[in-house]
């Protein structure tokens, strides 16, 4: 019987520390880039509200986010116009000027790459 509760034991162990990994694609890319990091908070803080907290889903204002060029963040976020010859995606008119992220623009364009 002491056996079987080694090896049970030994089981919940190898359970609780595959459950503790971080082998989710966000963890590892927060591990190996610290501009992401940075581009998540900015994101959370500035966008959440109107866009999805996960940015490869529309929000319920904006559309999703994911994969947006830097050229196109700079042109909404700035100055809620959208660069030359861009399609936007919704009709919508309701983006407000965030100018006070000019700054924190290539951090947010890391963590939407």
């Amino acid at each position: 019987m002491r056996g079987w509760t080694k090896i049970l034991a030994i089981m919940f162990y190898v359970l609780v520390l595959s459950a503790c990994s971080k082998d989710s694609d966000q963890s590892s890319q927060a591990s190996k880039d610290p501009d992401w990091e940075r581009g998540r908070a900015v994101y959370v803080a500035n966008c959440v509200a109107c866009h999805n907290s996960d940015p490869s889903k529309d929000g319920p204002l904006g559309p999703a986010l994911k994969g947006s060029p830097q050229e196109l963040l700079e042109a909404r976020v700035l100055s809620s116009n959208y660069p030359p010859g861009y399609q936007p995606k919704r009709p919508t008119k309701v983006m407000p000027q965030f100018p006070f992220l000019k700054s924190e623009i290539p951090y947010l364009s890391a963590y939407l790459r």
